[in-house]
């Protein structure tokens, strides 16, 4: 049999409430006897009942992951830094994909409404209005990664789409030359995407170049979807001199059809993509992206959610841009 709380209090001399006091590392209990009773405890190989200390406490030491999908190394990289905040807190993490099959708010009711988690972080591209009405009613704590605050009362964090768009295209004008820029969007719903297109717009606005319609093309985040952009850009009569792809998996699918096509990156055409992942320092010549602090941004929704469920509504709400940066590889010109 497990030993229980009764027996170390026995062996310690000392109240089941001491025991629990001390186990708990709460204030109100001398330093010499937590230091016995916790000695004790590991002599006996105690383990405490969580489920039965989770009724009493109406904790379950459970947040819960809700992404579009589980596959790829941007959310790996995000479900990196969320666990080691959840771990450092003595939490657990569920992960649960809304991708396939089930809709987001069918994974979000599966965690809110059957009370199995302390709170839950949303990572998605959009917050429709039903979406919405579920996390505004929610009775956990909710954090939501998202590049636009369409939740007043709920803690966001999110990626500086637009400086890091702003940045990259300003760098491919100024210093690598180019005037001609095409860019290969995400999609249309996408809060990260369109904020992408508007540092991508702004910046060349304020370069005094005109924006080309035919040098905008919608895109859908994958390779596939940056090979068929980037046929239709190398087609036109009046082709770009550059391509900036709004996520580094369209970027690599633009190299694919101009190595196809037998063109020199970066004298022919000069690419430049969006996120960093591993790859982009694995493919020749190596990316010029933008960086994005991937498991930061999970580091810091895990420390809101955590905060959020610890001081419940005296904490403010928060709402945090995480800065971007460039990675200067050689799909430009230098």
């Amino acid at each position: 049999m497990n030993p229980t709380i009764k027996e170390i209090a026995k062996r310690a001399n000392v109240s089941i409430a001491t025991v629990s006091r001390a186990l708990n590392d709460l204030s109100n209990v001398k330093n010499d006897t937590k230091v016995l009773i916790k000695k004790i405890a590991e002599e006996l190989n105690y383990n405490p009942n969580i489920a039965a200390r989770n009724l009493v406490s109406k904790k379950t030491q459970i947040i819960g992951f809700v992404l579009p999908e589980i596959e790829g190394e941007f959310y790996t990289e995000v479900i990196k830094g969320i666990d080691k905040v959840a771990y450092g807190s003595g939490y657990h993490m569920i992960v649960a994909s809304s991708h396939s099959e089930r809709s987001i708010v069918e994974t979000l009711t599966n965690f809110m409404k059957r009370n199995f988690v302390d709170g839950v972080i949303v990572m998605i591209p959009a917050v429709n209005q039903q979406v919405k009405e579920l996390i505004e009613g929610s009775r956990v704590p909710v954090v939501i990664i998202n590049a636009k605050n369409e939740i007043d009362n709920v803690d966001t964090v999110s990626i500086d789409n637009y400086q890091g768009a702003y940045s990259i295209t300003n760098y491919l004008i100024k210093n690598s030359g180019y005037k001609k820029i095409a860019i290969i969007k995400g999609p249309a719903q996408n809060n990260d995407a369109l904020e992408r297109f508007e540092g991508y717009l702004s910046a060349l606005t304020d370069n005094n170049i005109e924006v080309n319609d035919n040098w905008i093309i919608e895109g859908d985040f994958t390779m596939k979807g940056g090979e068929l952009a980037c046929s239709r850009l190398l087609t036109l009569s009046d082709r770009p001199d550059a391509i900036f792809a709004c996520n580094d998996i369209m970027a690599i699918g633009c190299y694919k059809v101009i190595n196809n096509l037998g063109l020199n990156i970066p004298d022919d055409i000069g690419v430049a993509g969006f996120d960093h992942i591993n790859l982009s320092e694995f493919i020749l010549p190596h990316l010029t992206t933008v960086h994005v602090p991937k498991e930061e941004l999970g580091t810091e929704a895990g420390k809101l959610l955590i905060d959020r469920i610890e001081k419940g509504d005296t904490k403010e709400i928060t709402h945090l841009k995480i800065s971007t940066g460039i990675v200067f590889g050689n799909s430009s010109k230098n």
